[in-house]
């Protein structure tokens, strides 16, 4: 005697099960991803009875719809489990800002470049103002325009121009993008740089490490008599 059949239709709705499919006929995938072929509704429920399954509605859209015979519990655990690997993979991207001024002095705009090429190189936009203020509001738009251009010339990234340099409320502001895609392995210039730092600080302490020794063993060979 078959198995008492579920009529539910799981949490999301949208996924049809068992007697719930409206579909007269499916095209009816196996267990294993074997292909059944096009069936009635009662014969494919039919042979999810012989095999004490589900059939569950998995491509309600396709002319027929697809459906495959398979455990529901199974299937909900395997569809989970996917969309949790997909949004681990997923990359968010977002609009960072960064803001400059006539009078940035020369540190401030080399550390303002390399904290956007940190975020061009995690994949996000960057929108870089130019702020005014004063009596630099009413400068010449070329001027103020070549200004903001330099500046993005010192950023240390390779990227292209998602919205050219244009009038803003507040001034002036463009917004650059990173060239190609984003790699896991990619990390950002900031950070590589700070690596730099604490490699050349190791290196330091390692020789000032080996100069002490090398004084103390000659210290050793002058009181031992040998030179």
């Amino acid at each position: 005697m078959p198995a008492p059949r579920r009529r539910y239709s799981g949490p999301d709705t949208r996924t049809r099960i068992n007697k719930a499919i409206r579909a007269s006929e499916l095209r009816v995938v196996g267990p294993d991803g074997e292909n059944i072929g096009t069936l009635s509704l009662s014969d494919a429920l039919k042979k999810a009875d012989e095999m004490k399954l589900d059939l569950i509605e998995i491509s309600p859209k396709a002319k027929p719809p697809v459906a495959k015979i398979t455990d529901y519990g199974q299937y909900r655990y395997d569809t989970k489990r996917k969309a949790s690997a997909a949004k681990a993979k997923a990359h968010i991207t977002e609009t960072k800002s960064a803001q400059v001024k006539i009078g940035t002095g020369e540190h401030d705009q080399q550390l303002k470049a390399k904290r956007i090429a940190g975020w061009l190189e995690e994949g996000h936009r960057v929108k870089v103002d130019l702020f005014l203020w004063g009596r630099y509001k009413y400068m010449e738009p070329a001027f103020l325009k070549e200004r903001l251009d330099r500046f993005m010339k010192i950023i240390p990234a390779e990227y292209k121009i998602a919205d050219p340099i244009k009038k803003s409320p507040k001034g002036f502001t463009a917004t650059i993008e990173r060239v190609g895609k984003v790699k896991k392995s990619d990390k950002p210039k900031i950070l590589e740089d700070e690596e730099e730092v604490e490699k050349k600080k190791k290196k330091k302490i390692e020789s000032k490490s080996d100069n002490k020794s090398k004084k103390k063993s000659l210290d050793d060979l002058l009181e031992g008599g040998m030179i």
